[in-house]
């Protein structure tokens, strides 16, 4: 009887063995299918990951742990339990695995995961865990509208069953390695996130990961959640540093609300001497309005970027500043237009309805360029990541802003610094004609220098009012970045302050040309 029992229990042994290595190699198979079936539908790829992670909280196998591995793929279960004290895995404890074409890999990767871990899960199934991790070695799953550029094309990822893990207060770590210096890239960590910005799978989200670079071909993310997390890469132009952006924000929020006030205080003045008004004044008024609605804008983005409030209003917002934007290029180039025929024309050329014109000009085509543009695709605006670099012992750390701004880097291209280039550049040459012309016309006079003063005050007016001071946004490199992010900021943020001024001076002179007029009518009259 102990004999038949023994055989009993070896047979169940040999049948549990051949069902687990069946079970082994169905994942195989399952896995090197779904390298073949790259290029399917999102939806289909995201069916095949979802199931690809339930196999593998599903499967048995003896022991702490199961490694299975395919050119493309890592898969990894791990068994945990409540007095779970961490776990740290390097790709330098895996087997390597040559890559598609003979090629290796291109970098290494690690992950640390805390022991805070199981605790929430512990709560409610106490029994044990299952802990998953899945690496790929390419992007062909997780392609996102922007077609992004990822480090080292790695998608490292990580589950744990019986709920998902948020919040932790110790993040796990996420390390990166490349055999080039990243320098000259913005590194962005990010995670998959799941029906983001309205796709069917999904996007890169930056929500929850803070950015480190330990070394020059080092990127540490710090995540306080488990999903699947890449390195966005993008070459980068300059990036802020973490200690300017304490000054540029206060001096951002200074100039703007300075410029609100002064913009409705010349609005407001406008309404009240409509009736004395010309159709000069209404055009400036126009560029006054244009400026009020973009500081409001602009300072109403930074706060519906966060991520309690929802997409929609952020993408509105984005495209009302984006609009507003336009509008007050398209009101300079107006201005610049309008100062032409003022100093340019030889006869006195009477255009029909010309301020209403000017009007669906100004505001109309901005409008019209902004609903194209969400025709085409509605993602183009929403929460926009800027990042900020902190300089420190060990390497540098990134951390993310974000504004409810244009997202599509060919819209960015096109239609802010293309549309806001093209103004300025025409605006340029119009002040430089407008001053020759100035100039010109000072000569014929017998007592050019007793106008000096007033002539100075004519080019800082037309300066001002031609919206010159925009141009600094294309000196944003090399030693030109530091003066010019104080600058720009500066000036551009005290804009609607300076129009006020000027608006207050012109009308100081128009009136004290008129008592003039009125005095020596008078005295005329006296003589006669």
């Amino acid at each position: 009887m102990d004999h038949c029992g023994a055989l009993f229990l070896c047979l169940c042994l040999l049948t549990l063995q051949n069902a687990t290595a069946e079970t082994w190699e169905e994942l195989l198979r399952y896995m090197e299918n779904m390298q073949v079936s790259r290029g399917r539908s999102s939806v289909f790829s995201s069916r095949q990951l979802h199931q690809l992670e339930q196999m593998l909280l599903n499967t048995s196998f003896p022991g702490y742990n199961l490694t299975l591995q395919t050119p493309t793929i890592q898969s990894l279960a791990f068994k945990l339990s409540c007095d779970f004290s961490g776990l740290s895995l390097t790709s330098a404890t895996l087997k390597r695995v040559p890559q598609a074409g003979g090629q290796h890999a291109r970098g290494q990767h690690a992950m640390q995961f805390p022991a805070e871990l199981t605790r929430d899960a512990c709560k409610t199934h106490p029994r044990e865990l299952r802990l998953i991790c899945i690496y790929f070695s390419n992007t062909h799953f997780f392609k996102d509208e922007n077609n992004s550029s990822l480090l080292n094309n790695y998608v490292l990822g990580a589950q744990l069953s019986h709920g998902h893990v948020n919040n932790l207060r110790d993040p796990v770590n996420i390390s990166f390695w490349h055999n080039q210096s990243l320098e000259g890239y913005t590194l962005t960590c990010v995670f998959w996130k799941e029906g983001a910005r309205k796709q069917p799978w999904g996007g890169w989200s930056p929500e929850g990961c803070r950015t480190e670079q330990p070394s020059r071909s080092q990127v540490l993310c710090r995540c306080n959640h488990l999903t699947y997390f890449a390195v966005l890469m993008q070459l980068s132009p300059a990036l802020v540093p973490a200690e300017l952006l304490a000054p540029l924000t206060y001096i951002s929020l200074v100039g703007c609300s300075i410029s609100i006030v002064a913009s409705l205080i010349t609005v407001l003045l406008h309404f009240h001497f409509r009736k004395q008004s010309d159709s000069l004044t209404r055009i400036h008024m126009n560029l006054h309005a244009s400026v009020l609605l973009l500081n409001i804008a602009f300072l109403l983005s930074p706060a519906f970027a966060m991520s309690p409030v929802p997409g929609s209003v952020c993408t509105a917002l984005a495209a009302a500043l984006h609009y507003a934007l336009l509008s007050c290029l398209t009101w300079m180039a107006i201005e610049g237009f309008n100062l032409y025929l003022l100093l340019g024309r030889v006869y006195n050329i009477y255009i029909r309805r010309y301020v209403f014109k000017l009007g669906v000009l100004g505001w109309g085509a901005p409008a019209l360029l902004v609903l194209l543009s969400l025709s085409v695709k509605s993602s183009v605006y929403g929460p926009c990541t800027i990042p900020v670099f902190d300089s420190w012992e060990n390497g540098t750390a990134f951390q993310n802003m974000s504004i409810c701004w244009v997202r599509s880097p060919v819209v960015h291209s096109v239609l802010v610094m293309g549309y806001g280039g093209l103004t300025s550049l025409f605006n340029l040459v119009v002040l430089a004609w407008a001053l020759w012309t100035l100039r010109r016309l000072r000569e014929r006079a017998d007592a050019p220098s007793a106008r000096a003063c007033h002539d100075t005050v004519t080019v800082l007016g037309l300066t001002v009012l031609l919206g010159t001071t925009w141009a600094l946004a294309f000196f944003s490199f090399g030693v030109f970045l530091l003066p010019q992010l104080f600058l720009f900021t500066i000036l551009n943020s005290l804009y609607g302050f300076f129009l006020f001024l000027w608006f207050c001076s012109q009308r100081c002179r128009s009136e004290a040309e008129a008592k003039a007029q009125i005095e020596a009518f008078s005295s005329s009259q006296t003589t006669q």
